[in-house]
């Protein structure tokens, strides 16, 4: 009995009200504007240089990577023009010592190395045959790119970009601390290494994981409605949307297409409400913080990511281990224990250690719903050396995860509830969805997380459960990588609209100067 009274205790201190959300939408929407009219403020609100969406008919080979975390892949992507690509692909560890390099060329360098293999291993033909650059007056620049590849460079850390594949590095997240790397241009670093190796590689665009997975969900989507959000809640979490370019109050610099009116805006939301002015802050989230490689921001990332949850049910679990009037993990709090006669957890367990919990034990004991939580129970033995844990102490876990991971569905509804209200798509007549494409662990693998963030839309002044009916959530697959080749695509459109206008430039400046010469030695007529 005292084991289950702690248990909803410590659950309760997760509740997150549905005044709570509203208070968190409001404050989000604040936020958001904020950002659009300042630099430097919570939620960054990053200008992204794509203006416009893809309708499913483009097409193409192009080549995309992605650093989104400790992995790094490299794909080719073939757009086939009709909703549906094909996808060929590598993914490789990022080695420790490299995420915190002392120089940036170093985490650089293995990254190009990867994409040599890459086309050597899948592309031989271009890779072999190529001609890297042959002199012409085809561009400004003096060449004309042969048998080159456009690449979307996927790069999920804040970055301020200045141009689709320009953007200078504004800090480290998930791990990551290379202090060389900070201020200086990823797009360049990248191409700097590429060019080292002689690849037949150009870096066209650079692209967040956020606004590729809106990319991708767009080309994809059913319907005749363009995506207006992409996020994702995986490791980390962050959202892209579609905004007005009217509603970007602060500069914007460099060259964009400015004929949609429309801009792709890089929330960066993992650090809304870094202040703390509406974030639930329980005493395992303060714990969690401070003992984080970046304490006092990404506070909401903190609550919400899987890289985090995990965590916070640990802080949680050990915090009523500690407890000595309950008893989890002993055997004395079992009625009945049908696996061994002691209830033991192993002195090495990872529950003692920081970040020893993964997240993915979660999904399990939601997903988990027999009678006596027998595979709760065998995971809890596998991952955390529990050893013959009760009925009673698989409940316990349950619970105050389920309350951890109820939470953060509830805090992305904020997120997600804010843009569709900013956006003012609800108020639009039509039968047409407003649709959003995900991606990332949590969405995929978390049971009932979907349809938590549903409900916590549907308690949101504006939306409501009418409203929320409106809403489409679908997964975008692979928007780091269909994703940032489209985004590789829209560069290389801009490339080639650039270069007809300076052809044309080139023809009029040729025509104007062959009239002057003309007219210049033309004799005057006499009459005798």
């Amino acid at each position: 009995m005292a084991l289950a009274e702690e248990t909803s205790r410590i659950a309760a201190l997760f509740e997150y009200s549905d005044e709570e959300v509203n208070k968190g939408v409001l404050e989000f929407l604040r936020q958001m504007k904020e950002g659009l009219q300042h630099d430097g403020t919570s939620l960054s609100q990053i200008p992204t240089y794509v203006t416009g969406v893809p309708n499913g008919t483009e097409k193409g080979l192009y080549l995309a990577v992605d650093l989104g975390g400790t992995n790094f892949r490299v794909c080719s992507v073939h757009l086939n023009g009709d909703t549906t690509f094909n996808l060929t692909y590598s993914k490789v560890a990022i080695p420790k010592e490299l995420m915190v390099a002392e120089h940036a060329h170093q985490l650089f360098g293995f990254l190009a190395k990867q994409i040599e293999i890459f086309l050597r291993t899948h592309h031989g033909d271009h890779f072999d045959a190529h001609i890297r650059r042959r002199q012409t007056v085809s561009t400004p620049e003096g060449y004309r790119d042969e048998q080159i590849f456009r690449l979307g460079f996927t790069f999920s850390f804040p970055v301020q970009q200045s141009g689709i594949n320009k953007g200078t590095l504004m800090r480290w997240t998930k791990g990551f601390d290379i202090p060389d790397a900070v201020g200086k241009d990823v797009c360049a670093l990248l191409q700097q290494e590429i060019d080292r190796l002689h690849l037949p590689v150009k870096v066209a665009a650079l692209v967040n994981d956020t606004v590729g997975t809106l990319m991708a969900r767009s080309y994809t989507s059913p319907g005749k409605t363009a995506t207006l959000l992409g996020a994702i809640f995986g490791t980390g979490t962050n959202g892209a949307y579609v905004e007005k370019v009217s509603n970007i109050k602060k500069p914007v610099g460099g060259d964009y297409d400015k004929s949609t009116g429309q801009m792709v805006v890089n929330t960066e939301w993992g650090s809304f409400d870094n202040q703390l002015n509406i974030l639930p802050n329980t005493s395992y989230d303060i714990e969690l913080d401070k003992k984080s490689v970046n304490p006092g921001i990404q506070m909401f990332e903190k609550r919400v990511s899987g890289m985090f949850l995990g965590e916070i049910v640990r802080l949680a679990i050990v915090d009523m281990l500690k407890n000595p009037s309950i008893s989890l993990f002993r055997d004395e709090n079992s009625s009945q224990n049908d696996w061994k006669s002691t209830t033991t957890i192993g002195a090495e367990s990872s529950v003692f250690q920081q970040w020893g919990l993964d997240s993915s034990i979660m999904s399990i004991a939601a997903a988990d719903n027999t009678p006596d939580f027998s595979t709760l129970r065998q995971e809890l033995e596998k991952q955390l050396q529990v050893y013959a844990a009760s009925r009673e102490d698989a409940l316990a876990f349950k619970k105050v995860a389920y309350a951890v991971g109820r939470r953060a569905a509830r805090l992305s509804a904020v997120a997600l509830g804010a843009i569709v209200l900013q956006s003012g798509k609800l108020k639009e007549a039509g039968d047409e969805p407003i649709d959003i494409g995900v991606d990332g662990s949590l969405v995929e693998h978390y049971p009932f997380f979907r349809d938590m963030i549903y409900e916590g839309l549907s308690a949101i002044e504006g939306i409501g459960p009418e409203g929320s009916k409106k809403i489409r959530i679908g997964i975008a697959k692979d928007g780091s990588g269909v994703g940032a080749a489209l985004i590789a695509l829209v560069a290389a459109n801009m490339e080639r609209k650039t270069v007809g206008d300076y052809l044309n430039r080139l023809r009029n400046d040729v025509a104007q100067k062959i009239s002057n010469v003309f007219a210049g030695t033309a004799e005057p007529t006499t009459v005798a």
